[in-house]
């Protein structure tokens, strides 16, 4: 493969970091909570199109719209289950919780779909787009994610900025007690961002999965922490940090597996964080935290 061709593909891998890293710089901006579960529910949104194609013969895109609306279902629950008891509790608290559903989760997944990976299928077909005379062939599906990342980072935007409901988020993000003041409710609006957070957990799953093929109960658990690490690297709390940081994260390990070593390519990925934070403690585009987004 080509440097070109090297980018292309981090850029691609990278766009699945930012997607998914949205979910975790949005529960956190507005509820001030870290969504540790949020990869597991990644894992959840795949098995769901993966048997909604191969055992109910569901068309791709159908199957993609019952994932979203399952994982949308999922993020509402764990928020009022989980989540919602422990708003004014401590730090460690929730951190332990979420680590807890994750575990949940996963262990369900072993329950019901077993330990074994299956072979996730090409659901969306998409063709190979041949550019230099045929010397460079880019992935379809390569494409399409880098399209459906550019266009969920716009129209999240747009949400946030020209809707009721987000800009609900950004008053409940600056101060819940406030917010409420001025008749805004906050139970609503924080179930609404897990909504959205996990909802695009969904769309994430299936580009990854369609990516590599691979799915099992731990499709979510790397991916998550790496998304995580991109909310971070881009300053969490903020969605054109949680889209840059996905973009550099996945460009840098994709270039450090093919010219560094891909055994060191995760080593490196933290290690670049490392470096970011200690610089700039709060990331990319971090501000401080009574102002984040």
């Amino acid at each position: 493969m080509s440097f070109i061709s090297y980018l292309v593909a981090g850029i691609s891998l990278g766009s699945i970091y930012a997607i998914m890293a949205l979910g975790y710089t949005m529960v956190y901006g507005i509820a001030k909570m870290l969504n540790f579960a949020h990869g597991d529910v990644i894992m959840i949104g795949s098995y769901v199109v993966f048997y909604a194609v191969n055992s109910f013969g569901l068309n791709p895109f159908v199957s993609i719209a019952v994932s979203v609306a399952v994982c949308t279902l999922l993020g509402i629950v764990i928020e009022k289950i989980a989540y919602k008891p422990l708003r004014k509790a401590a730090s460690l608290a929730v951190l332990i919780t979420a680590i807890g559903v994750s575990y949940l989760l996963e262990n369900l997944a072993l329950l019901f779909f077993g330990s074994d990976s299956k072979a996730f299928p090409d659901v969306l077909g998409l063709p190979a787009l041949s550019l230099a005379g045929g010397r460079l062939k880019i992935p379809g599906i390569t494409i399409f994610t880098i399209v459906c990342c550019i266009i969920i980072m716009a129209a999240l935007m747009s949400f946030i900025k020209y809707t009721k409901a987000g800009q609900a988020m950004l008053a409940v993000s600056e101060d819940k007690d406030a917010a409420a003041l001025m008749g805004v409710n906050v139970n609503s609006t924080i179930s609404l961002t897990f909504a959205i957070g996990s909802g695009l957990a969904a769309i994430a799953g299936v580009l990854l999965c369609s990516q590599y093929h691979v799915l099992n109960p731990y499709t979510g658990a790397l991916p998550g922490i790496k998304a995580f690490t991109a909310a971070v690297f881009g300053g969490i709390g903020s969605i054109p940090g949680a889209f840059v940081g996905g973009l550099l994260l996945g460009i840098i390990e994709d270039l450090s597996s093919a010219y560094i070593s891909s055994q060191l390519a995760n080593a490196i990925v933290f290690g670049v964080l490392i470096v970011v934070l200690l610089v700039k403690p709060t990331g990319l585009f971090g501000k401080a935290i009574h102002e984040k987004v």
